[in-house]
């Protein structure tokens, strides 16, 4: 339960690894862990934040939809507590050859990775403004920075997040509002990555895979840093990972 006042880590896309190891993190500094999803699993970060003593609210959201942005916003702000640190973990992830990458396809992957940061970013930005105080973090990805074969709309879209995230950047941090943007640069140890690539994850130790709980920890130190020496961007890849 919360009494509205409880500090506030919110994740947009809590999903089954690197999303919900945040929530975990900043839940064991004693914030209240607010994770969304669109749909899936959404109580099972809950569960294991609370039977560790913490705080944890899975709460369903669109983030491409302007409506349920505002409302979900307003509902942790008013129900839960202020949002300290905002973290934007939509994923994206999809692969078409540029001949069979159809316009719906584009345009659904800008808007998870473009769109969504966006319309969530500049409501959580509201918040934060007033208080003149808050973290926002936005999760990339090699496409980021690279295009790649076969990733025309994920990298469009990734690229896209980045540059907005500059643009906050330069206009939130004179306003005490570190904005961070954390290229994830390599495979993440999860269930689809083993389907996926399931030769690379046998000829590689485990730590060969970017470990969510170790990606967590950059998360967390991004926020713990003084405002002397604040970073914008980051990026993590595991120890082998050819770059």
């Amino acid at each position: 339960m919360s009494d509205g006042n409880d500090k506030v880590a919110l994740v947009i896309g809590a999903g089954d690894y690197l999303g919900s190891a945040i929530l975990k993190r900043f839940a064991k500094e004693g914030f209240h862990g607010v994770g969304t999803r669109r749909r899936g699993d959404i109580e099972t970060f809950v569960k294991e934040i609370e039977g560790a003593g913490g705080k944890a609210t899975g709460i369903y959201s669109d983030t491409r939809n302007e409506e349920e942005v505002v409302a979900l916003i307003e509902k942790v702000e008013s129900e839960i507590g202020p949002i300290e640190v905002f973290v934007y973990n939509v994923g994206g992830n999809v692969s078409f050859p540029i001949l069979e990458t159809t316009t719906r396809i584009y345009t659904k992957v800008w808007e998870m990775c473009a769109l969504g940061g966006f319309l969530t970013g500049r409501e959580v930005a509201r918040k934060m403004v007033e208080r003149e105080r808050g973290t926002m973090i936005f999760t990339g990805a090699t496409a980021s920075v690279k295009g790649s074969a076969g990733f025309s709309a994920f990298a469009a879209g990734k690229h896209a997040l980045r540059a907005m995230a500059q643009s906050i950047a330069r206009e939130l941090m004179p306003k005490n509002i570190h904005v961070s943007h954390v290229v994830i640069d390599g495979p993440i140890d999860t269930e689809w990555t083993r389907e996926r690539f399931p030769d690379l994850v046998a000829e590689r130790p485990k730590d060969g895979l970017l470990q969510p709980d170790d990606i967590a920890e950059s998360y967390w130190a991004l926020h713990a840093q003084k405002r002397s020496a604040w970073t914008f961007e980051i990026d993590v890849r595991p120890f082998l990972e050819p770059w």
